[in-house]
C-alpha cells in the first residue's frame, strides 16, 4: 500500500487480492464452529497466495514462489468445494469467488512456465 515496488504493478498480484477479500467475506457467514478450523484455513490460504506473489517477484527464484501461490489456490478452492457440500455457502454466493480463483490460477499458471 505505502511501498509502490515491483510486485505492485503486476497484474496477478492486483488480482490476486480479489480472492482474499471474497474468502473473507465468504466465510463471514460459516458457521461459529468453523471459526478456528475452516474460516482460519481459507482465509490463510488465500492469503498465502497473494503473499507468496510479492515475496516472487522480488527473488530470483521467483517461480518457486509462483509455484506455492498457485498451491494455495488449489487449496482455497478445495477447501471452498467442502464448504459447499456442507451447505455453508450456496453455488451462486461463491461465484464471484470462484471466477477470481480461476483468473488467478490461469495467470500463476502462465508466470510458472
Amino acid at each position: 500500500m505505502f511501498l509502490q515496488l515491483a510486485h505492485t504493478k503486476l497484474n496477478a498480484y492486483q488480482i490476486s487480492q480479489e480472492p482474499v477479500v471474497e474468502c473473507y467475506k465468504t466465510t463471514l457467514a460459516f458457521p461459529d464452529e468453523e471459526k478456528f478450523a475452516m474460516v482460519k484455513q481459507i482465509r490463510r490460504a488465500a492469503l498465502s497466495v497473494h503473499l507468496n506473489l510479492a515475496e516472487g517477484k522480488s527473488k530470483p527464484e521467483g517461480a518457486r514462489f509462483f509455484e506455492i501461490a498457485r498451491g494455495s489456490l488449489i487449496e482455497v478452492d478445495t477447501a471452498i468445494r467442502i464448504t459447499y457440500k456442507l451447505t455453508y455457502a450456496s453455488l451462486e454466493k461463491l461465484q464471484p469467488l470462484g471466477e477470481s480463483i480461476v483468473k488467478i490460477f490461469k495467470l500463476l499458471s502462465g508466470m510458472i512456465a
